[in-house]
């Protein structure tokens, strides 16, 4: 297939390069002539580089904006996303499928490169790719990668050095904490996925999540942002077919299912020994789903929200 989903992405991180001043983000080109844009190691970046962070990861087939919002009393920012391409711009693209891991570099990679690259199962499955000639990707970690981790990744997509850019912010960063927190439908995407759901009946799809406060470091940010999609973020699908596979399958999809619910992130990913994949997948979730059929006009909710463990998450 063409590029539809890189296509997209690189024209919005294009217009995040000419702006980059405005967005207090670093652009950096590598001797291998590849881009590689500081948005929150070495440079405050802010509100608007995080959405657009956002945005860029759904290849730009989603929509991202703050929202007030209130934690038991405590005003607080909650993240809004909404998409009617959940696949494209959930699965496809801003799902964090790809480990990046090349000499000491470590990384979580989203974006439409994972489509490029087609290194994951979901790409088989779904019977989708792509072959661009210009690809973008987000990687979620606190150093920029080197001419070796760009080398990888050319390989894998076939795409060449000089026509790859990879956005990196921590989540103890401004924008990269609200790149994260913007997965609320993503994490509802994902576990449909995974539990062999037809996410093609999904039409649209709504999430909201609070905005956790900005950790003092790359581990705690690890922690507030994935407590705030696990004990704090709603999801609401609008989805065709039947009502009897939303009602079986409901009760497995959101975070309350799995055996390690009601510890905050943090600890759950000690004890995994701070390797994301090898924590039960049940797990990365939101807290609530809420299934609108449309049609048959039937709506089913399942999960739950703890306010009491994200207040002690966020520090309130």
């Amino acid at each position: 297939m063409s590029g539809v989903l890189n296509e997209r992405a690189c024209r919005l991180a294009e217009y995040l390069l000419a702006k980059a001043g405005e967005l207090k983000v670093i652009p950096h080109t590598l001797e291998n002539g590849a881009t590689i844009v500081d948005c929150g190691i070495e440079t405050p970046a802010g509100i608007q580089a995080g959405l657009l962070l956002a945005r860029i990861c759904m290849s730009d087939l989603g929509d991202v904006q703050l929202v007030p919002g209130t934690l038991e009393g405590q005003t607080l920012p909650y993240l809004q996303v909404q998409t009617d391409h959940a696949v494209e711009s959930c699965l496809l693209s801003q799902y964090a499928g790809w480990k990046i891991d090349v000499d000491d570099f470590f990384a979580m990679g989203s974006g439409s490169m994972r489509a490029a690259a087609e290194k994951e199962d979901l790409y088989r499955i779904l019977a989708f790719g792509e072959t661009p000639a210009k690809t973008v990707g987000i990687l979620e970690a606190n150093t920029l990668p080197s001419v070796n981790v760009v080398e990888m990744i050319s390989k894998a997509t076939g795409v060449e050095s000089k026509n790859i850019t990879l956005l990196v912010a921590p989540t103890s960063s401004i924008a990269g904490n609200i790149q994260v927190i913007s997965r609320s439908v993503e994490t509802a995407m994902h576990k449909l996925f995974e539990c062999e759901f037809d996410v093609h009946r999904i039409q649209a799809g709504y999430g909201i999540a609070p905005l956790a406060p900005v950790a003092k470091d790359h581990l705690s940010g690890i922690g507030r942002t994935n407590d705030a999609i696990l004990y704090g973020s709603s999801v609401t699908l609008w989805v065709t077919g039947d009502d009897k596979s939303l009602q079986e399958i409901g009760p497995s999809i959101p975070s309350s299912s799995a055996a390690c619910f009601g510890k905050p992130f943090l600890e759950v990913f000690k004890e995994a020994n701070h390797d994301f994949y090898e924590i039960d997948p049940s797990f990365f979730s939101p807290a609530v789903i809420i299934f609108q059929n449309l049609d048959t006009g039937n709506v089913f909710q399942f999960g739950q929200t703890n306010t009491t463990l994200l207040k002690n998450s966020f520090g309130f």
